[in-house]
């Protein structure tokens, strides 16, 4: 697939990672295209499914979620229907804003996001331990983010 993809293809892409609001007229000018083939590779892009689509990242901390956790959970069987029901409950949990299945020791990792750490035992004791199948958590809290990077381009 990325094969596909030429120099022009991929500096599209960076600069819309960079900042998707951009027109067509200040990204053709950034990668070195006129607007109209720029616009049609965009399409291209967009229709190939390199670009899925738009948004705009938030600043969690501005809305008073400022403190965030790593939970690696360990279910108690690794079967279907338990994948399922975890996967399924996560889903409905507005903390949990990633969630990812894993190989190893531990079934998920998790990013919970909440506003203290207050919260975050609630959360815990609360919904996460309640869900069928789930035999036992690890928690690590970040210092700091030392790298923040949408996608990897190259």
């Amino acid at each position: 697939m990325s094969d596909t993809l030429d120099e022009t293809d991929r500096r599209i892409l960076a600069a819309l990672q960079a900042d998707g609001r951009l027109s067509h007229q200040d990204l053709s000018e950034r990668v070195g295209l006129s607007p109209s083939p720029c616009a049609r590779r965009i399409r291209k892009l967009e229709a190939e499914g390199f670009i899925t689509g738009y948004s705009a990242r938030i600043d969690e901390a501005k809305l008073g979620f400022t403190f965030s956790v790593f939970v690696s959970v360990r279910l108690d069987q690794q079967v279907d229907d338990r994948l399922v029901t975890f996967e399924s409950q996560v889903k409905l949990c507005p903390e949990v804003v990633d969630c990812w299945l894993m190989t190893g020791n531990f079934d998920y990792l998790l990013r919970v996001v909440v506003r203290d750490l207050h919260e975050f035992e609630h959360f815990l004791t609360g919904r996460l331990t309640k869900i069928p199948g789930v035999a036992s958590l690890e928690s690590s809290i970040p210092i700091r983010r030392v790298k923040d990077q949408a996608a990897r381009l190259y």
